[in-house]
C-alpha cells in the first residue's frame, strides 16, 4: 500500500517513528481482497521498555504547563486532523475495511472532536475553595501520572483520540496499544499530535497482541489503565489492573435492548434498528442487536426493514456509493457465519441475507432473524456483526423486564411517539448509554460507558476527566491547634 498517510514505522516512541523488527511480525490485511496492505511487528522487551521510560520522563514537565497550554496543542492537533479528514479516513478504510461514505463523516472527524471538546475543557480544570468557618480547605486537581490506552479494532482513530485527548488534557502522558488487527490509525494521531506541538514521549505508540498488552498493564509505572474490548479480555485486564491498584476505566461489550412500541414512526424505528445493527457492518459495542417490536407492528416493521436492507450497497469501500463494508478479518466472519447458522438451527425465521456476499473480501450480508425467542443463542451472545434479532412483546412491562435479563448494559433505545412512555422506559433500562426515538449517537459531550458486565467509568464529556485525574485536598488551620495533650 503507498498512502500518503501510511505510517512510516510500527512504533511512535518519544515523538518520532521507531521500528525494531525481531519482534513478531504482524500483517495488515484489507478487509474488502484479504490482501496483505502493510506489516508492522509487535514490540519487544525495549520497545515497551522505550515507550514507558519515555512516556514518565516527559509527563512531570507536562503538568506543570497551564491546562490551556495543553488544550491549545490538543485544539491544533484537532483542526490538523480536519484539514487532512479525506487521507486519514482513506487509511482507517484500508484498517478497517469500513466503507469511505461512513470513515469520512466518523472516524477522524469525531477523533478532532474529542481533542478539540478537551483541549477546550483543559484551561477550566480547576480546584474549589471550601470554607470551614475560619479555616478553609482547598483542593487540586492532579493528573493521575502515566495512562496506557488500548484499543477495539472497529474504530481505530476514534479510540486512540477518546482515550488520549482527556487523558493529555488533564497533564498525563499515554501509552496507547491499538488492536493488532487495526495497528495503522493510531501512528498517525501520534505523528499529528507532535506535529501540533505535544512534547516528545507523552504520545506514545506501540504494537502487539496480548503480550505486549499486559507487558504495559502490570508495568508498576503505570497509573491508569483504559481499555475498549470484549467482556472476557475486560475481565483479564480490570484483575491485572486492580492487582497493581491502578485506576481503570473499561469500556466493553453488549446485547442492547431496541424497543419499538406499535406507536412508533414506523420508518425512524426502522432507520434506527438498521443504524443499530448494520452501521460498521454491525461491529459496533453499543449496537442494539436485540430488536423488541411490539407484535401489533411487527409484520409492518419487518417488510418495511428488509425493503430497506435491499438498500445496502456492499462493493468496493473505497467507493463513496458503497455503504456496507465488509467484517474486519476473515475469522471475525467465520464467527459471526457461526451465530447465523446457530440462529437458523434455533428454528429463528430468517427474513433476509444469512450468508457470505458472492464477492471477494470478508463480506457477509445485512441478516435479520425474526421470531427470535430470549433463550436462543443469538438473542443472549455478542455476535458483533451484521445479524439483527427481533423479538415479540406486548406489555411495557414484560418488555423492560425481558430487555434487562442480560449480564450486559452498554446502551438501550425506545422508539414512541409517547414521551411519558419514553422517559418511563429508558428511566428502568440498566444501560449507561441509552437513546429515545434515535440509537447510537455519540458525541463526545455526552458521556458514554456501561452497567453490569460492560464496564466501569466513562468516557467522553466532563465526566472523563474525572477518570484521568484525581482531587488532593488541603485543609488551611488559620488559629492554634488543640491537642490532647
Amino acid at each position: 500500500m503507498t498512502h500518503p498517510a501510511q505510517p512510516t514505522a510500527s512504533h511512535f516512541i518519544n515523538g518520532a517513528y521507531v521500528e525494531d523488527t525481531s519482534g513478531t511480525e504482524i500483517p495488515v490485511i484489507y478487509a474488502a481482497t484479504g490482501e496483505r496492505i502493510a506489516t508492522v511487528h509487535a514490540a519487544t522487551p525495549d520497545i515497551v521498555e522505550q515507550a514507558l521510560s519515555s512516556a514518565k520522563a516527559a509527563q512531570k514537565e507536562w503538568a506543570k504547563m497551564t491546562g490551556t497550554e495543553r488544550g491549545r496543542i490538543l485544539r491544533r492537533a484537532a483542526d490538523i486532523i480536519r484539514d487532512r479528514n479525506h487521507e486519514l479516513s482513506v487509511l482507517e478504510t484500508y484498517d478497517t475495511g469500513k466503507p469511505l461514505q461512513e470513515t469520512l463523516v466518523a472516524d477522524a472527524t469525531s477523533g478532532a472532536d474529542a481533542l478539540e471538546y478537551f483541549g477546550g475543557l483543559a484551561g477550566s480544570l480547576t480546584g474549589e475553595h471550601i470554607p470551614m468557618g475560619e479555616d478553609w480547605v482547598y483542593t487540586v486537581r492532579e493528573p493521575l501520572g502515566l495512562c496506557v490506552g488500548i484499543g477495539a479494532w472497529n474504530y481505530p482513530t476514534q479510540i486512540a483520540c477518546w482515550k488520549g485527548a482527556p487523558a493529555l488534557a488533564c497533564g498525563n502522558a499515554m501509552v496507547f496499544k491499538p488492536s493488532e488487527t487495526t495497528p495503522l490509525c493510531a501512528l498517525k494521531v501520534a505523528e499529528i499530535l507532535h506535529e501540533a506541538g505535544l512534547p516528545a514521549g507523552l504520545y506514545n505508540v506501540i504494537q502487539g497482541m496480548g503480550e505486549v498488552g499486559g507487558a504495559l498493564v502490570t508495568d508498576p509505572r503505570v497509573d491508569k489503565v483504559s481499555l475498549t474490548g470484549s467482556v472476557p479480555t475486560g475481565k483479564k485486564v480490570y484483575a491485572a489492573a486492580a492487582s497493581g491498584m491502578k485506576h481503570v476505566t473499561m469500556e466493553l461489550g453488549g446485547k442492547s435492548p431496541l424497543i419499538i412500541f406499535d406507536d412508533a414512526d414506523i420508518d425512524n424505528a426502522v432507520g434506527g434498528a438498521i443504524n443499530g445493527n448494520f452501521y460498521s457492518s454491525g461491529q459496533v459495542c453499543s449496537n442494539g442487536t436485540r430488536v423488541f417490536v411490539h407484535k401489533n407492528i411487527k409484520e409492518e416493521f419487518l417488510k418495511s426493514l428488509a425493503e430497506r436492507t435491499n438498500n445496502a450497497i456492499l462493493g468496493n469501500p473505497l467507493d463513496e456509493e458503497t455503504n456496507f463494508g465488509p467484517m474486519v478479518t476473515e475469522n471475525q466472519m467465520n464467527i459471526v457465519l457461526g451465530y447465523i447458522e446457530k440462529g437458523k438451527a434455533e428454528g429463528a425465521r430468517l427474513i433476509c441475507g444469512g450468508e457470505r456476499a458472492d464477492m471477494d473480501g470478508y463480506y457477509i450480508k445485512p441478516t435479520v432473524f425474526a421470531d427470535v425467542t430470549d433463550d436462543m443463542v443469538i438473542a443472549q451472545e455478542e455476535i458483533f456483526g451484521p445479524v439483527m434479532a427481533v423479538l415479540d412483546f406486548e406489555t411495557e412491562e414484560e418488555v423492560i423486564a425481558r430487555a434487562n435479563a442480560t449480564e450486559f448494559g452498554l446502551s438501550a433505545g425506545v422508539f414512541t411517539n409517547d414521551l411519558s412512555r419514553a422517559h418511563r422506559v429508558i428511566g428502568q433500562m440498566e444501560a449507561g448509554s441509552c437513546f429515545i426515538n434515535s440509537y447510537n449517537d455519540a458525541p463526545v459531550e455526552a458521556p458514554f460507558g456501561g452497567v453490569k458486565a460492560s464496564g466501569v467509568g466513562r468516557e467522553n464529556s466532563k465526566e472523563a476527566i474525572n477518570h484521568f485525574s484525581q482531587v488532593k485536598s488541603v485543609y488551611v488551620r488559620m488559629g492554634d491547634v488543640e491537642a490532647a495533650f
